[in-house]
């Protein structure tokens, strides 16, 4: 059985998540959340990262990256399923793409490995104006991904319109450790 090619999280990866995937260190685990039918888990795959998605239904995912490590868990209803000594599972790398469960943020940041990555990207306020999702739970509002990742070191922010298809989105590669310079110490580059 193949995956559907239209099924949410099917299809090539993020632009977004592409352009920054040189971000994570090599080889570093990468947690997808509502990673769907598996495109991130596939892309980080195909490029040595340990990846483990988490979805309500991992069917199309463990058919398309056999590889993964999957958990079937309704994060929204249920506890977070990636505990370790109670406090969240952390990872290289944080992928969530075209999902917002606000409640989850906290969580989300603490599931950030110290020198790990956060690419965020999902459907903004505007994004009424041209479909779904249109209820302003499922849209984030101006700058709120900066305000959620207050204190990170933020590589890349976007928020605006895109076209084909049309949608506003918001955006953010943001680093949860950074030396800043007025440390005395080096800081770490990261190529734009």
């Amino acid at each position: 059985m193949s995956a559907d090619p239209t099924a949410h999280g099917s299809g090539a990866a993020s632009a977004w998540v592409q352009r920054w995937s040189h971000l994570l260190l090599p080889d570093t685990s990468v947690l997808d959340v509502a990673c769907g039918a598996g495109r991130h888990l596939a892309w980080f795959a195909d490029r040595g990262h340990a990846v483990t998605g988490i979805d309500r239904d991992t069917t199309l995912a463990a058919q398309s990256v056999p590889a993964a490590t999957l958990l079937t868990a309704d994060i929204e209803n249920g506890p977070w399923p990636l505990m370790h000594n109670a406090r969240p599972r952390q990872f290289g790398a944080v992928v969530v793409t075209n999902y917002l469960w606000r409640p989850l943020f906290p969580t989300l940041l603490d599931s950030v490995a110290p020198g790990g990555c956060l690419l965020y990207e999902t459907f903004a306020a505007g994004n009424e104006t041209v479909g779904r999702p249109s209820r302003p739970d499922f849209l984030l509002q101006p700058g709120e991904l900066l305000t959620a990742c207050a204190g990170w070191h933020v590589v890349a922010f976007e928020q605006g319109f895109l076209e084909n298809p049309a949608r506003f989105v918001q955006r953010i590669a943001a680093l949860r450790s950074f030396t800043h310079p007025a440390s005395g110490a080096v800081p770490t580059r990261h190529a734009l």
